[in-house]
């Protein structure tokens, strides 16, 4: 893989956030959590809501950002779930046709959801890698645009409006915790806090550390197929667009457990924020860390729990006007 030059900067993230207002909701950063059945604090861990974003996660951002960018009329992606919710949630209405491919084992309520806003899905054998290849070839049979899930310039763009959110909502914050997949939320993260004091730092599943490993080597590395139950955080290379961002501004990368995942989505469904398993991870890595006694914020990427994407099935199609 030729990883690519850095050229993207927080100029690219103020762009995307003018390009998004009024297709993505500013989502509220909840109160402090303390440890459970303990005091509120000035000190506890913030939770920056993406669970409560349009299409279920802060994927609406990126989709979007790269969407209204490009102007395609048929778009194909590569997605554990999410990634694919979000295009069809926005690009359908506006009638672009969108093809998502999804690789053996991905979440069947999520494609059914897809399917049900009026998206395309292709269902392929091996794992994410193999997706994003079977991805590739059909937007260029079929002559249509390819929007990977986080490995490109306009989507890492528009997530990075999920950090310039939090950095002008509490300027102060000390840590940012941001689950790890492919990578597209914690560049875009390091995107916005450039120039901050911030500390960033990604959280992966144990199970496929890759950032964790590309960074140790130089390059970026390639996993086997993982199972992780954060089956949105599956990716197994980092990104020739992502790999360098990240390695250039990140402080930090922890890798939390399948346990600790489920853990931290229980102690997340206790405080009344419902996040699937992927949602849950920056919790997770958060606890892992310890609070400390600085002001830190965990982000909540998403709620598109197996109840979630069943009860949104239920109503479709919805293809209203985003408000």
């Amino acid at each position: 893989m030729t990883v690519a030059v850095n050229t993207l900067g927080p100029a690219d993230v103020d762009a995307a956030a003018e390009r998004l207002a009024g297709y993505v909701r500013r989502t509220p950063l909840l109160p402090g959590l303390a440890a459970p059945g303990g005091p509120r604090s000035e000190c506890a861990l913030l939770l920056k809501a993406e669970h409560l974003q349009h299409s279920g996660s802060f994927k609406i951002r990126g989709a979007a950002n790269a969407v209204l960018a490009l102007g395609a009329h048929r778009i194909v992606t590569g997605s554990s779930g999410n990634h694919g919710i979000a295009l069809a949630r926005l690009a359908v209405p506006l009638g672009v046709e969108v093809t998502v491919v999804m690789a053996a084992g991905a979440s069947a309520e999520k494609a059914a959801l897809i399917r049900a806003m009026g998206g395309r899905v292709v269902s392929t054998a091996g794992g994410v890698a193999e997706r994003d290849c079977r991805a590739v070839e059909l937007a260029r049979d079929t002559g249509a645009v390819f929007v990977p899930s986080s490995d490109h310039e306009l989507v890492i763009a528009g997530q990075g409006t999920v950090g310039a959110e939090i950095l002008a909502e509490v300027p102060d914050v000390e840590t940012v915790y941001v689950p790890t997949g492919g990578g597209g939320l914690l560049a875009g993260v390091c995107l916005a806090a450039r120039g901050h004091r911030v500390r960033v730092v990604g959280v992966e599943p144990a199970a496929t550390p890759r950032y964790a490993r590309s960074l140790a080597a130089g390059r970026p590395v390639r996993l086997s197929p993982s199972d992780t139950v954060a089956d949105g955080l599956r990716g197994q290379q980092p990104g020739a667009v992502t790999f360098p961002v990240i390695r250039d501004r990140v402080d930090d990368l922890i890798a939390v457990s399948d346990a600790e995942i489920l853990a931290a989505a229980a102690l997340l469904r206790r405080c009344g924020v419902e996040a699937e398993p992927s949602g849950a991870v920056a919790m997770a890595g958060a606890l892992r860390a310890g609070r400390g006694t600085g002001r830190a914020v965990a982000i909540v990427s998403g709620g598109n729990t197996t109840a979630a994407l069943t009860a949104a099935a239920a109503t479709e199609p919805y293809l209203e006007e985003i408000s």
